[in-house]
């Protein structure tokens, strides 16, 4: 690959011809909307890098993006890809030259998004990639994580013995909430929707494993609980879920809100949280990344940490060639994929 962007040396970037990029040129079906093209390398700004992507991630956000149904998609055309693994080859003002050359994980800046050769992303968004892992599981490592990090360590402050309760724990996140529940040495409960995510369930060391579409959640989760209910719900689907939730949660527990897979959301009743005397917790990594950046250094050190003592792994459905990430964003769209997917682009 021919290099499109060198470092001057005054440490600035010298953009000198086009990239490949992966373009969301309308708000639809990601497969229809999505456009292999041509573009300038994009120039970092102020307190932002350039990265030269090796992998990009891609979860169910990105799916959204492309459909429109996110609010944080920017006006098309656009570059998605909102996860990477690359190299920093270029620094804006502001950002030290010391890190090019660093091997980094973490979240672009849309619209310069990661399925391109080139990406663009804040200095404070963008932290050390772990050795342990090659480009394609480092790739999908960081969001999940810091997710379930946050919504489990800082929001619930899940501690040893208590019984932690999660929904989607055969996607990307929820299975990243299971091992840290396990690492914090909670008693984990999974419920997962079909049978491959069962398996995937199991080899993550779940206690108890539930398929929600052959087994009574409800009664089962009772039944091990004596009927008092878990004292963690971790739950990134909502919906049907949020709502059983609210009725499995224990006297003072607490429910970590941390996404919406289900696309529905459902009120939270005032009079039923009183009643019942637990807590909603809401988890948004972005708000920590503006408000908190500190503590996002802290618990990426910790996630690393836990990764080489062998305690957390990133769940990789598939890995694919960058000519096919219309078609892995589309399926993620339909629900078709265990884990996430990394586009190999480098």
């Amino acid at each position: 690959m021919s290099t499109q962007a060198s470092v001057s040396g005054s440490g600035t970037i010298e953009v000198g011809g086009e990239m490949r990029a992966w373009r969301v040129v309308a708000a639809g079906e990601p497969g229809q909307v999505m456009r292999l093209e041509q573009v300038p390398v994009p120039s970092p700004g102020p307190g932002q890098v350039l990265v030269q992507v090796a992998a990009a991630g891609l979860g169910l956000t990105d799916a959204a993006l492309a459909q429109g149904l996110s609010v944080h998609a920017p006006p098309p055309p656009f570059t998605p890809g909102l996860e990477l693994c690359g190299e920093i080859v270029g620094v804006g003002p502001g950002v030290s030259q010391y890190r090019l050359g660093e091997r980094v994980v973490g979240q672009t800046t849309l619209p310069n998004g990661s399925l391109a050769q080139y990406a663009v992303a804040r200095a404070q968004d963008v932290f050390p990639a772990p050795t342990a892992l090659d480009d394609a599981p480092a790739s999908v490592f960081h969001l999940a994580h810091l997710t379930a990090w946050l919504g489990l360590y800082r929001r619930a402050a899940v501690h040893v013995g208590e019984w932690v309760l999660v929904f989607g724990a055969g996607g990307g996140l929820g299975g990243a909430a299971v091992q840290l529940a396990l690492a914090a040495g909670a008693k984990v409960v999974a419920v997962v929707g079909d049978d491959e995510r069962f398996r995937i369930a199991r080899g993550l060391g779940a206690h108890v494993v539930l398929h929600r579409g052959t087994m009574d959640v409800e009664s089962a989760v009772r039944e091990l609980t004596g009927g008092k209910g878990v004292q963690v719900v971790f739950d990134p689907v909502g919906g049907p879920m949020f709502e059983l939730s609210c009725r499995l949660v224990a006297f003072e527990g607490r429910i970590v809100v941390a996404g919406f897979a289900s696309q529905q959301a459902v009120p939270v009743a005032p009079e039923q949280v009183r009643a019942a005397n637990f807590t909603v917790l809401g988890v948004n990594s972005a708000l920590y990344r503006e408000r908190e950046p500190e503590l996002v250094q802290r618990a990426h050190a910790d996630l690393t940490a836990l990764l080489d003592a062998g305690a957390l792994r990133p769940l990789l459905s598939e890995t694919l060639p960058f000519e096919q990430a219309a078609q892995g964003v589309s399926r993620l769209a339909e629900g078709l994929a265990h884990g996430r997917f990394s586009v190999l682009v480098g």
